[in-house]
């Protein structure tokens, strides 16, 4: 059995390690010419939401076993509040996003780990429901942890 490296909550001194995994996600779900640039204009808002421990985001990581200051795995989420109905009275919606793992720490359990803890964290506070986006490549972590595809209205607009 792997030992496990602890699952902890990013703080603010994680936010650059965070921003470099949220563009491993976007390379990997977008297979995108990803440019890193935007992270400069982001870190000072990421920092500032990483030191609100009882804000409504939280970002869960777990330390590279092998590289100092890197983190091997990000799950990040938010608490949204919408008016209540049935099944979800109170209205508290989870939404997960920026799920990566580094490429060389894959395979060891540690998306999952954070996976599990962010959930609890939803679950502290109430949320009756969490929605995610899948890519192929991690349906079946998901699915493992009890989502369902669901037929899919959503439409966006960019400001």
């Amino acid at each position: 059995m792997q030992i496990m490296s602890p699952v902890r909550r990013a703080v603010p001194e994680d936010a650059e390690e965070v921003l470099r995994l949220r563009q491993v996600m976007i390379d990997s779900v977008f297979a995108a010419d990803g440019s890193a640039e935007w992270h400069t204009e982001s870190l000072p808002t990421i920092r500032g939401k990483l030191a609100e421990p009882d804000g409504n985001f939280a970002a869960f990581v777990v330390d590279h076993p092998d590289r100092p200051d890197a983190l091997a795995a990000l799950v990040a989420g938010s608490l949204e509040y919408r008016i209540g109905r049935e099944g979800n009275p109170h209205g508290a919606v989870g939404h997960v996003f920026s799920v990566a793992t580094d490429p060389d720490a894959r395979r060891r359990g540690y998306a999952r780990s954070c996976m599990e803890t962010l959930l609890d964290w939803f679950r502290e506070r109430g949320a009756a429901q969490v929605d995610l986006n899948a890519s192929a490549e991690a349906e079946p972590l998901y699915a493992s942890l009890g989502f369902v595809r669901k037929p899919d209205p959503s439409m966006r607009l960019n400001l």
